[in-house]
């Protein structure tokens, strides 16, 4: 994409530095920060009180994501903590705009601590400029302490919780953007108003996407089709709407990469251990070159520890770089950078059902862990609905039930179908909206929710 001479000021992007989830949604909007994207838990000049309350919240949070892998207690412990956030049943519809206790907590620890209140004095010096967070907290604060300009919250997942919503939802200025249509209805049923909603689709890299046209994105889906199904099962079938959907006179005989697994654990390094068991149940293929492996440690020095064990554990250390590669970077916006540009080459995304569920809108077939929280559930919904997303089968098994998918062309419809149904166009979606409500942003053609 090329941008415009007159780019800047463009609008505040708040985040926080909690898990990827929040982060991931705000990075493919950097273009529009104005001074950059803000970490409303880490950003330069935090009062220490807030640093301190902010790094309390995240540590609990990391703490039980990881505490449920501990057997038995672990369980328990997590099921108490999800029940506080529980996403209620869709049907029958009715009013759920009554706030939830684990919403009145939140207001009472804004309210009593003064939480991001001096974030907000810094922000309404430019009062001019949307301001556009990934976090109900941070919306929240930006409200109630009387953010001046127009508010905008991102949500990260396939259906939410009552916490995303402000107390009195129908008073509230801030304004939604959807990743899906059942978002929108659920917002409603919560009490937001319509006009407040926006479906775009969940902000994706344009990196991985190219331009409105998805150049990119269709060039990369081409290549791992190929490698997907390669007694060509599925693009035979189905070779004149792939053709027409991708652009293509044919397909490529050979793809330009080894067929290449990613698997990312969640921003707690929750789940390693099923990356040890894929490197287990995978050695025989990574051995004869039939197959490459990139490990997502993220941020995580432990995680990255962990898998360099396994892989010499298992004897895989003459791999380590080629048909085995770790990705651990010690920040964010590298990994996130790294992350992006290894995608473009993945052709099965392996992981939990968290806001990745929402890049199978790249073509790119999700191989779900066992999901962890109520939002996942439904994430893991969206993903099945879509025919984007399997379920992991048992993983002693991997490599017959793995190679199976692949030689029916399973995953390879995966692969189509998120392409095909799930939103592309977030990003670009949303600089559009915030043109339209007075930010200074670039003009995109044939922009659509999808």
């Amino acid at each position: 994409m090329t941008k415009s001479k007159t780019a800047s000021p463009k609008a505040w992007v708040v985040t926080v530095d909690m898990g990827y989830g929040h982060q991931r949604a705000t990075n493919p909007l950097k273009y529009l920060a104005y001074g950059g994207i803000i970490d409303a838990n880490t950003y330069k000049g935090i009062p220490r009180r807030d640093r301190k309350t902010w790094h309390e919240q995240r540590k609990f949070y990391e703490s039980i994501s990881r505490f449920k892998s501990v057997p038995l207690v672990g369980d328990l412990a997590f099921n108490i903590f999800d029940e506080l956030q529980k996403i209620p049943k869709f049907y029958p519809k009715r009013d759920l705009s009554r706030p939830s206790l684990q919403l009145r907590a939140a207001y009472r620890l804004l309210r009593q601590k003064g939480l991001g209140e001096n974030l907000i004095s810094k922000l309404n010096k430019r009062s001019d400029l949307p301001l556009v967070t990934s976090f109900f907290l941070t919306a929240f604060i930006a409200e109630l302490f009387n953010y001046r300009g127009e508010i905008y919250c991102i949500i990260c997942d396939a259906d939410i919780s009552r916490a995303w919503v402000a107390l009195e939802p129908k008073q509230s200025k801030i304004k939604y953007f959807a990743p899906c249509q059942r978002v929108v209805e659920r917002l409603q049923l919560y009490g937001v108003p319509k006009s407040r909603i926006f479906l775009t689709g969940f902000p994706l890299p344009l990196e991985n996407i190219g331009s409105p046209a998805l150049t990119v994105l269709k060039e990369d889906l081409k290549q791992r089709l190929v490698n997907l199904d390669p007694e060509r099962f599925y693009l035979n079938k189905y070779q004149d709407t792939l053709r027409r959907g991708l652009d293509l006179s044919s397909f490529p005989k050979q793809s330009d990469h080894p067929l290449t697994i990613t698997f990312a654990v969640g921003g707690a390094g929750a789940q390693r251990e099923i990356g040890a068991e894929i490197l287990k149940g995978l050695k025989r293929k990574i051995a004869a070159g039939h197959l490459r492996i990139n490990l997502i440690a993220g941020i995580h020095r432990n995680v990255n520890s962990f898998f360099k064990q396994h892989i010499q554990k298992l004897g895989l250390q003459k791999y380590l770089g080629a048909e085995v590669r770790i990705l651990y970077s010690a920040n964010k916006q590298d990994y996130f950078k790294t992350f992006n540009h290894w995608l473009r080459q993945t052709d099965i995304l392996w992981t939990k059902p968290s806001e990745l569920a929402f890049y199978s809108g790249l073509g790119l077939p999700i191989v779900m862990c066992p999901p962890i929280g109520s939002q996942e559930e439904f994430n893991r919904k969206y993903l099945i609905g879509l025919g984007a997303g399997l379920d992991q089968e048992k993983m002693k098994y991997v490599e017959q039930w793995l190679f199976d998918w692949i030689a029916s062309g399973r995953l390879a419809e995966a692969a189509a179908q998120g392409f095909l149904e799930a939103p592309k166009l977030g990003t670009y979606n949303i600089a559009q909206i915030l043109a339209k409500h007075g930010a200074k942003t670039e003009k995109f053609k044939s922009i659509s929710p999808y």
